[in-house]
């Protein structure tokens, strides 16, 4: 890997109009997933501890990783997202007893889920000590914490010495990203280094989960479903707003919560209902807009085609995994495509169907269509 100067620590760095941030010269290096080069996570490491920002895979998306313990570093994911202060980050840790570290409470729930589901795409919502910085978790009492069940960022946390705070690796409110291509589209320049370990397993980011509530409470529903939660813990609270039927109006406790997320540069329409009533108002929409001259994108399941419209099939609607898996990278390929709107089918609110729905209804800003 080539030893390029880290900026900030000697390395001049000139001032971007964009939103105030400073733009550096990004590095990419390919790394295999399953092991990744041991120079190469020294070198990011390198960069985490000299307060620099990494993009990395997990198995749910590409995170933009920062020393969670130190305020200037967090400060600049905030900058370069362009992420609102009150949003907080998940904190990503390599091993279990992080959490002590972290978290000034540890109830027995907690224990449950960590033993069954770490690592993986659970983030666990806990009172925090003193330890974390008051901008990782955006002022609140609480910190949300996970162990991703992925090579590359569990080494990297190792080497580093330090859990790291990572949100999605995009610009905020665009569609997260699954692959490298997609970090070096939003934040190339304005972060040190990106690490491409290929396309992300999941496609969704990570379940959120309140344990400092009894029953828990999904803040986000994401790659770990509440079915496989319930089996462990019993019952948990999925609000309204956590499926993104309402929005959430309060001072937000977990990322994805408050805000529109998740939306191309398209105008989405979300369209819901029973699948055959789905697919004929999809047509129906499909030539209204076409008439009007506006170019079509549709996101559709099952192998189905909308005359006058470019169609994405995201996969099986039996294979809501696969569905997931596509999700984000299909939006950006209609966006790409230079569609003007992109109407999207429904899937069954299941399994990690939950999570896609949440995602589509953010991405849709409201604009859903009941059928």
């Amino acid at each position: 890997m080539r030893r390029d100067p880290i900026p900030g620590s000697g390395t001049a760095r000139s001032k971007s109009a964009h939103r105030g941030t400073s733009v550096v010269k990004t590095v990419r290096v390919k790394v295999d997933p399953e092991n990744p080069p041991r120079e190469v996570i020294e070198e990011a490491a390198r960069v985490i501890r000299s307060g620099g920002l990494v993009a990395f895979p997990t198995e749910t998306v590409y995170g933009l990783g920062a020393d969670a313990l130190n305020p200037d570093a967090v400060m600049r994911v905030f900058r370069v997202k362009g992420r609102p202060p009150d949003n907080p980050l998940i904190v990503h840790v390599a091993d279990p007893e992080s959490i002590y570290l972290l978290a000034s409470e540890v109830p027995r729930v907690a224990d449950l889920l960590i033993e069954r589901f770490w690592p993986g795409p659970l983030t666990l919502v806990l009172k925090r000590t003193e330890v974390v910085p008051p901008v990782t978790s955006a002022g609140l009492d609480t910190v949300a914490v996970r162990m991703p069940d992925h090579r590359v960022p569990l080494e990297l946390i190792r080497s580093a010495g330090t859990p790291i705070a990572a949100p999605s690796a995009n610009k905020s409110g665009s569609p997260s990203p699954t692959t490298a291509d997609h970090v070096m589209m939003d934040l190339e320049g304005v972060v040190e280094l990106v690490l491409d370990g290929g396309p992300t397993e999941i496609g969704v980011e990570s379940t959120v989960l309140d344990v400092t509530v009894y029953p828990p409470e999904v803040l986000r529903p994401g790659g770990l479903s509440v079915e496989e939660i319930e089996r462990v813990v019993g019952r948990v609270r999925v609000p309204g707003w956590a499926r993104g039927l309402e929005k959430y109006t309060s001072r937000p406790r977990s990322p994805g919560m408050k805000y529109r997320h998740y939306a191309p540069k398209a105008r989405l329409i979300l369209v819901e209902g029973s699948p055959q009533a789905v697919y004929s108002k999809v047509q129906e929409l499909v030539k209204e807009l076409y008439g009007t001259g506006t170019k079509v994108g549709v996101l559709t399941t099952d192998g189905k085609r909308y005359e006058n419209a470019t169609t994405v099939d995201l996969g099986p609607s039996r294979d809501l995994r696969t569905v997931a898996k596509s999700l984000f990278c299909s939006i950006r390929a209609l966006d790409e495509s230079g569609v003007d709107v992109i109407i999207a089918e429904s899937v069954e609110e299941k399994g990690i169907g939950l999570a896609i729905m949440n995602r589509l209804r953010k991405a849709s800003g409201g604009e859903i269509v009941s059928v």
